[in-house]
């Protein structure tokens, strides 16, 4: 294996971090957290001494959240994302997030033992939001294979 998936999501919180309305999801963050740490194919994901990214800062947006992670294969990824313990949180996002009206997720390979930075990711996502998906920058739906 010469190459890992790492994934970015980004998204906008209806209220701030510390605010009634996000008490849910911060909640489950923890939890989540450490589903994924042991999950089958993980390697590594962006945290800060808090355990996690939320205050981390990408933009003048302070409601706008990250997420960056590298995981061994799509299979492992996908696996996390729709297995038991992410799949029911996740399908409540609506009660945390807004609509980004744009591509908030984006996938790319990066060579084993490369740690993404936030400015790589972000410039990952412009390229899927601009081109589309490509080997470069692909989603869940059209997915590449990793380089030869």
């Amino acid at each position: 294996m010469t190459h890992h998936l790492a994934q970015l999501n980004v998204a906008r919180l209806l209220a701030p971090i510390d605010h009634p309305d996000t008490a849910a999801f911060v909640e489950g963050l923890e939890p989540l957290n450490a589903v994924a740490d042991q999950a089958p194919g993980f390697v590594w994901r962006l945290q800060t001494d808090s355990g996690n990214a939320t205050d981390i800062q990408v933009e003048d947006d302070p409601y706008l959240i990250v997420n960056l992670s590298v995981w061994e294969s799509i299979e492992a990824l996908r696996d996390y994302v729709y297995g038991p313990e992410h799949l029911e949180y996740f399908r409540r996002r609506r009660e945390w997030f807004s609509r980004l009206g744009k591509s908030h997720l984006v996938l790319w390979w990066v060579a084993v033992g490369h740690v993404p930075s936030i400015e790589e990711a972000l410039e990952r996502l412009e390229l899927l939001r601009v081109n589309g998906p490509t080997p470069g920058a692909f989603t869940f739906t059209r997915t590449h294979p990793p380089p030869a």
